[in-house]
């Protein structure tokens, strides 16, 4: 089922299909450290705020249910460009927002749109890339997660501090465009799949994926692989700031730490992959990830340079279980039904997602001093999550 494609070609469809995922990612983030500037413009609470921020993530997963009623009966190119226009649209929308309602609609579409390109890219990615290449591959795409965290979303706030917040969306709408215009030349035609979802009712690959024990097991895997990031994940800012572990303007060097080491360390991670195997490479990396974790969850105010070895660690490791965990979910399923199989994989992960944050908030609890306690019961929880993601590996079957 695969298209054969040049060795430079191929790098310009996987350089396409990162520059898809950054500016879904970046346009994703940015909300977050705009947070004062919106709650000052829209006069709007903390919990208002933060609707609009856990919007974008439902929304996605809602679409990645949507998605595998007619994921497979396009032509992948002309279905990913097409919801990439309406995403550059729905991110314009946020800049020109008046109101809070409308941002708040923007960002439910923005999110929607967004969640799919996310399973898109996934998708072809194993349409095209032969099994021996998926990790590389993967690696490659995946070092967009990086690349926004280091250079996205700095970018995307000095656009803002200069000419103002809508100036952000702006500029990843024109981003947009060249990032569509290289997808429009590299994405070869991709249609073999329609002619096995012909005719078939709208349910019927949803059936099937459901239906076979190993893509439920792989979907199974899915979740707890992304459960135990997020519930701790999201609160490292929040506990590491209240308990003066780091200072305010100490915290961008979390992120740009962070990201330059998984920037640098994807590729790697990902040949890793190929020659050790998807499986193998994963469950060593789950097993080391519970090490930083554990660290970052106890840490306590000490010099700088150390606190930023432990979560840099914790960024690196995140990074390291997510490539070969991809690449194995991506060869778990059914080829046939590999669209649909890749958007349910994203709506499951968006609900994990946000299911690990909301259970990571309860855990914490707060000193009347402000200081966060409690945190390590997430990282108990992550370890559990984490465990339970390496015996699941175990049982699912990847189709080379």
């Amino acid at each position: 089922m695969h298209t054969q494609l040049t060795a430079r070609r191929e790098l310009l469809l996987l350089l396409s299909l990162a520059g898809i995922q950054f500016t879904h990612i970046v346009d994703f983030m940015i909300m977050m450290p705009l947070g004062p500037q919106l709650t000052r413009l829209f006069d709007i609470s903390f919990a208002e705020f933060g609707l609009l921020v856990s919007a974008y993530t439902v929304a996605a997963g809602l679409s990645g249910l949507f998605a595998t009623t007619f994921i497979d009966r396009f032509d992948r190119k002309r279905l990913l460009l097409t919801l990439y226009v309406l995403f550059a649209l729905t991110t314009v929308a946020c800049g020109i927002a008046p109101t809070y309602g409308w941002l708040m609609a923007a960002r439910i579409a923005s999110g929607f749109f967004g969640g799919v390109l996310s399973t898109m890219t996934q998708t072809i990615i194993g349409d095209v890339v032969p099994f021996d290449r998926r990790g590389r591959a993967t690696g490659i795409v995946m070092t967009s997660f990086s690349v926004a965290t280091v250079a996205g979303v700095p970018a995307g706030l000095l656009f803002a501090n200069l000419w103002g917040w809508h100036s952000a969306f702006f500029a990843i709408g024109v981003l947009c465009v060249a990032v569509g215009a290289m997808a429009n030349y590299s994405v070869p035609k991709l249609d073999a799949h329609v002619a096995h979802a012909k005719d078939k009712h709208v349910l019927h690959a949803m059936g099937q994926v459901l239906g076979e024990p190993n893509q439920r097991m792989a979907l199974l895997l899915s979740a707890t692989m992304m459960f135990g990031v997020f519930t701790i994940i999201p609160y490292i800012t929040l506990y590491l700031q209240n308990n003066q572990i780091m200072a305010a303007h100490e915290i961008p060097w979390l992120y740009f730490c962070g990201g330059v080491v998984t920037l640098f360390s994807g590729r790697w991670v990902g040949g890793v992959t190929d020659r050790l195997g998807k499986r193998k490479t994963f469950q060593r990396a789950v097993l080391f990830s519970i090490v930083p974790m554990v660290v970052v969850t106890l840490l306590v105010p000490m010099p700088l340079p150390f606190v930023l070895l432990a979560s840099t660690t914790l960024f690196f490791a995140m990074n390291a279980r997510m490539i070969p965990g991809m690449a194995l979910l991506t060869s778990a399923a059914n080829p046939k039904f590999r669209g649909t199989f890749m958007s349910l994989n994203g709506a499951v992960q968006s609900f994990s997602m946000g299911a690990a944050a909301w259970v990571g908030g309860m855990l914490l609890q707060s000193e009347p001093s402000g200081q966060v306690t409690h945190y390590w019961l997430c990282a108990v929880v992550a370890t559990c999550a984490s465990l339970t993601a390496f015996a699941l590996a175990k049982r699912v079957t990847m189709h080379e």
